[in-house]
């Protein structure tokens, strides 16, 4: 069974620090380029960032560039995003995906499996 479960989301004032947790089973997690999405209530849903199985390249979203960190322990089928300077417009539900895409992958249809979910709120 294919598994992705989210954790570290919280209630946070902005300018404050986070890191989100996404452990991996049910499938061969060094094969997989792994991405953080977001989706904010009435907003498309939106990547993040992504962390490649091959070299470890990175990308980032405009908007978290220089706040966000993705990190990745294979040796723990563990992927992380370290979250610094929060905002508000940061507020939404963090969802962590795999793909098997050889390209980046930076549309959520490239993404095969996906997790539930956990919630960060950024206060003002």
């Amino acid at each position: 069974e294919v598994q992705l479960v989210e954790s570290g989301g919280n209630l946070v004032q902005a300018g404050g620090s986070l890191r989100l947790s996404c452990s991996a089973s049910g499938f061969t997690f060094d094969d997989y380029t792994i991405g953080w999405f977001r989706q904010a209530p009435g907003k498309e849903r939106e990547v993040v960032s992504c962390i490649s199985s091959s070299d470890g390249s990175t990308y980032y979203a405009d908007s978290v560039k220089g706040r966000f960190t993705i990190s990745r322990d294979n040796a723990k089928n563990t992927v992380y995003m370290q979250m610094n300077s929060l905002k508000p417009e940061d507020t939404a539900v963090y969802y962590c995906a795999a793909s098997s895409e050889i390209r980046r992958p930076v549309l959520s249809s490239m993404y095969e499996y996906w997790g539930q979910g956990t919630q960060v709120t950024v206060s003002s």
